[in-house]
């Protein structure tokens, strides 16, 4: 049940059946529409719970819990995109080189996080949920933050996860496309990355953030760098659309400080602790999984980041699979996590081997 099915149904409903005489009100129903039109799926599913909530202070419990129950139905069920099919948001133009934009299905629980973290994009996501509630009052929701950690903690991943949580489309600024040696072009084209924001409501991913948030005056700065960071400040602090802000950074100390009070969060990745990387394992692993002793295991992961365990639970799958097997042994697993403990010391020859 996808946003249009809801739409009908809402529509189309049988009220004089069950001796309901309320409909949906003319500015809802073009609400609704609106923003189905506009691929606002997150307005579309608030004005339905609006619908939802007016009929439950009416006394129509059952066509409330109905209606919820058709909202529920339908964010939890996966889009389906057909081959040739063309998104509902798609960048256009100039942006379209600078824009790549996807509809992912990925939800909060999906993934492993620390507490403090989860707690913070579970606030940003009730806030965003409740958006015209919040903006009714004068107040702003939280919209724009900062990430940051090591390659590989779930920076990108949780990107993806708010966009599907709240049904909106995952737009990743292409650095290769915003940045140019040409002087003023750079800025020009981070102009139009904030017009598409303030046009097309979703979650925009500004990845490897500090190649143009790095603090003015380093070593190695240079002029035009300068120039970037100045227009990001000056865009981000003038934007008030609906959309979401997402930076993700590496290395947040190398940040120019006047980011920060742009930012309403500063979420912080850290490797995974044993506990989270038994829960990794576990949840990649799914049905394949077998009597492991998972605390050993855990010790051998230490130091790996979750991209890496989640890369080598993939790897003891298919090594599982190719031998005929429907589940994965303690020696698939410890081999597969060696393997990618090998390959980060070769990526990082600096840095001290991990045990």
């Amino acid at each position: 049940m996808d946003r249009l099915g809801c739409l009908f149904i809402f529509l189309t409903y049988d009220y004089d059946r069950d001796s309901y005489t309320q409909m949906p009100s003319a500015d809802q129903v073009k609400a609704l529409i609106t923003s189905l039109t506009e691929g606002d799926e997150g307005h579309f599913y608030a004005i339905a719970m609006q619908i939802a909530a007016y009929e439950a202070r009416m006394g129509h419990a059952k066509l409330a819990e109905e209606i919820r129950s058709l909202i529920d139905k339908a964010k939890t069920r996966p889009r389906f995109v057909a081959k040739n099919a063309i998104p509902m948001a798609r960048p256009r133009g100039e942006a379209s080189e600078l824009l790549n934009v996807s509809y992912p299905n990925v939800r909060l629980n999906d993934m492993v996080l620390a507490p403090t973290a989860r707690r913070q994009l579970e606030r940003l996501i009730r806030e965003q949920r409740a958006i015209q509630v919040i903006r009714s009052k004068g107040l702003s929701p939280r919209r724009k933050i900062l990430l940051s950690g090591k390659p590989g903690t779930g920076k990108t991943l949780t990107a993806s996860a708010l966009a599907g949580e709240l049904g909106l489309p995952l737009f990743v600024v292409r650095l290769d496309g915003l940045i140019t040696k040409f002087m003023g072009e750079t800025a020009a084209k981070l102009r139009i990355v904030f017009d598409t924001l303030s046009q097309t409501r979703g979650v925009y991913l500004f990845d490897e953030f500090d190649s143009i948030g790095s603090a003015r005056g380093l070593s190695n700065d240079v002029g035009e760098i300068r120039r970037v960071l100045n227009s990001f400040l000056q865009m981000v602090e003038q934007d008030q659309s609906d959309s979401l802000i997402v930076a993700a950074t590496n290395d947040v100390g190398i940040l120019d400080s006047a980011l920060f009070r742009r930012f309403d969060d500063l979420i912080k990745y850290e490797l995974p602790d044993q506990e989270r990387i038994v829960a990794t394992l576990k949840a990649k692993l799914g049905s394949f999984k077998s009597r492991a002793l998972w605390a050993q295991l855990a010790r051998l992961a230490q130091g790996l980041s979750f991209a890496d365990i989640t890369r080598a639970c993939e790897e003891a799958i298919k090594d599982s699979l190719i031998h005929g097997h429907t589940h994965v042994t303690q020696a698939q697993i410890a081999d597969a996590l060696r393997d990618r403990k090998i390959s980060v010391t070769h990526k990082n020859p600096k840095k001290k081997r991990i045990n």
